[in-house]
């Protein structure tokens, strides 16, 4: 989400007559977009303006301002800790220096790529016990279903072949809206562009997944067979003091439905770790449910307690940091072995790939169900989406040839 409104934020300063530059030193204004969904991220943004003030101080013409995550409603607060930083806005805000001109509707990124991210839903209304988001982008607000259609018409217009439609929750888009859309619905009214080749969403919260959607997923044609599903833990208990709101057992029913329904269906799920008192058993109730759903990303990360949170002010971080390394290898190893043999499975098939670009000499591209590809031929196949026999796998990546007369 970041990336998408650093996009659109840099499209509107050039309207308004700025250029972008190469490096900062040759910058009249400086925007830094902050994430702070983890410490080490918030540590990051904080040496970053430190390394900021230096530049101003070399050259005091230059204009700082900082949105994104790391700005709350404490805005007196930030501008002590930082007094060299003109102006500071929330995320998907305007800039404040020119609230008082006349805004237009839409802010498409510059120079769009094939894939492209488009916010459908900003904030949460969950507040999970571990997460800041709430705290910093409020509660959830939904975009009118028909400027979110123009937007997307417009980008395909552009060139684009596959958006990624994001909220902390897209599950909960359109509950604030006059006559109560859903993302199903949204996802068939996108479904009808002409020149549109594939659709994602994340991200997904289990407690909120409708029948409607799955079905939607189902027999739309554009929308892509991936879904991101956090789990976060395996462990009932654990579940219930990250304020998750949902079982173990609930969420096992609703991968056996998603997998019921839509044929081919992969699924992804965020982990975490060294949750404030999760014992061994805890932590193995996690690694035994991952090894019978099998999913096929796992993104997993460590506990890190977050000021402003509830488990930062109930819990104590008693886990120690090895221990959780350690959680953390297994779990990574045993997603390692799991991927492995899930790709293991393509050898022989045949793929379709939107072609992003080359590295390394290579095309490379993605499947609908977001597995990166590579393939060498001397034909230029940018944007197109093309049939790709599958020569070599591994858990990271696949390895293929072009089937001829299989362009598109």
């Amino acid at each position: 989400m970041n990336k998408a409104e650093s996009e659109r934020l840099g499209s509107y300063l050039e309207q308004l007559g700025y250029q972008a530059t190469a490096t900062a030193e040759e910058a009249d204004l400086i925007v830094l977009n902050s994430c702070v969904v983890r410490q080490s991220a918030e540590n990051r943004v904080i040496n970053k303006l430190n390394a900021l003030k230096s530049l101003q101080m070399s050259n005091p013409g230059i204009t700082i301002a900082l949105t994104g995550c790391l700005v709350n409603s404490n805005i007196n607060q930030l501008r002590e800790n930082f007094p060299y930083v003109d102006y500071f806005f929330k995320p998907g805000d305007y800039p404040p220096w020119i609230e008082k001109q006349d805004k237009v509707g839409i802010i498409l990124p510059r120079h769009p790529s094939l894939s492209t991210f488009v916010t459908i839903i900003q904030g949460c209304d969950n507040f999970c016990s571990y997460c800041i988001v709430p705290y910093r982008r409020g509660q959830e607000r939904s975009r009118p279903l028909a400027e979110i259609v123009i937007e997307v018409k417009e980008l395909v217009r552009r060139g684009v072949k596959e958006v990624t439609l994001l909220g902390q929750n897209v599950d909960s888009y359109g509950h604030d809206l006059p006559n109560k859309p859903d993302l199903a619905d949204l996802l068939k009214e996108l479904n009808t562009i002409n020149g549109l080749a594939r659709i994602r969403f994340l991200t997904n919260h289990p407690k909120d997944m409708s029948s409607k959607l799955i079905e939607a997923i189902a027999y739309l044609d554009k929308v892509c067979e991936l879904i991101c599903l956090p789990v976060q833990s395996g462990d009932n208990d654990i579940l219930k003091v990250m304020r998750r709101d949902y079982t173990v057992e609930h969420y096992r029913q609703l991968v056996e439905q998603i997998r019921n329904k839509i044929a081919g269906v992969a699924l992804s799920t965020d982990v975490i770790v060294g949750f404030p008192s999760e014992s061994p058993h805890q932590f193995q109730q996690t690694v035994n449910l991952l090894s019978e759903l099998r999913f096929d990303t796992v993104h997993v990360a460590a506990y890190s307690p977050r000021p402003g949170t509830i488990a930062s002010s109930v819990f104590e971080d008693n886990i120690p940091l090895a221990e959780k390394r350690e959680r953390l290898h297994k779990i990574e190893q045993l997603q390692e072995s799991i991927a492995t043999e899930i790709n293991a499975q393509l050898l022989g098939k045949t793929v379709e790939v939107l072609v992003e670009g080359k590295k390394g000499g290579k095309w490379q591209g993605r499947t609908r169900d977001s597995k990166l590809v590579f393939f060498s031929d001397n034909n230029d196949y940018l944007g197109h989406l093309v049939k790709i026999r599958i020569e070599k796998t591994s858990p990271w990546s696949l390895q293929g040839k072009f089937e001829l007369n299989s362009i598109n």
